[in-house]
């Protein structure tokens, strides 16, 4: 995709790889309008001179005020990025925290299915037009300490694969992305070798630049040769990751 001049709406943009991802993207030229839900880093990416939307995506009321204040707007890429984890842990004391694990599922897999469909007849109209989801390395095999984030991400994969075929024809691509663990907020506490999230980024962007089907980052290239050899193999490693 020639990046130069289109219109972007990149959900997560205030933190992390998103936070990264919209500066990248403004740099090629696209015009760039994200989302997120903390007030503080809503206000500070506003100052930074991009246009933010308030909108908290765990839950159909925030995904409709998003397309909401969108409506009308012309949009070439749709990027799902924003996302989050649960803890849901049965050896950890205390039951799983429900509410969390709901919230997790909407963010992380039910918000890209609604705007993917309130944003299809946009995106069909233009002369050309990509739909990014960013899944994990955990959507090839799942770690045991994060079962529903890893679920999530793994439905969002299958809905990625089958929605790019629905739309061959179309002006629509679906490229998926799937980065390692990388140094955002959201894996402060874990000890493993992280992916700064501008390299992380930059991957993003040159894939979508050459219309790939899937952006492997890091170490997930290597996940994704022991997977089509060995899917056994994959999930005994990972599992304990």
């Amino acid at each position: 995709m020639h990046l130069q001049g289109k219109a972007a709406l990149v959900t997560g943009g205030t933190d992390g790889i998103g936070a990264e991802l919209i500066r990248q993207l403004r740099d090629k030229g696209v015009t760039v309008i994200t989302s997120g839900r903390d007030p503080a880093r809503v206000e500070a990416t506003r100052a930074a001179g991009f246009e933010v939307v308030q909108a908290d995506l765990s839950s159909a009321v925030g995904a409709a005020a998003l397309l909401k204040a969108v409506e009308g707007r012309p949009i070439d890429i749709l990027v799902n990025n924003a996302g989050s984890g649960a803890d849901h842990d049965f050896r950890d004391p205390g039951a799983p925290d429900m509410a969390a694990a709901d919230a997790c599922i909407f963010l992380n897999l039910n918000a890209p299915i609604h705007l993917i469909a309130g944003l299809m007849p946009m995106l069909r109209s233009r002369p050309e037009a990509m739909i990014v989801n960013v899944t994990s390395g955990l959507a090839i095999a799942p770690r045991a300490g994060g079962p529903v984030y890893c679920a999530t991400k793994a439905a969002l994969r299958s809905y990625s694969q089958a929605l790019r075929v629905q739309l061959k024809d179309t002006p629509v691509h679906v490229l998926e992305a799937l980065p390692p663990v990388v140094e955002t907020k959201m894996t402060a506490g874990r000890t493993n070798k992280k992916m700064p999230a501008a390299e992380c980024a930059r991957q993003f962007v040159a894939a979508m630049e050459r219309n790939a089907d899937e952006a492997n980052v890091g170490v997930v290239k290597l996940l994704q040769v022991v997977n089509s050899i060995s899917p056994a193999l994959a999930r005994r490693i990972m599992i304990r990751f």
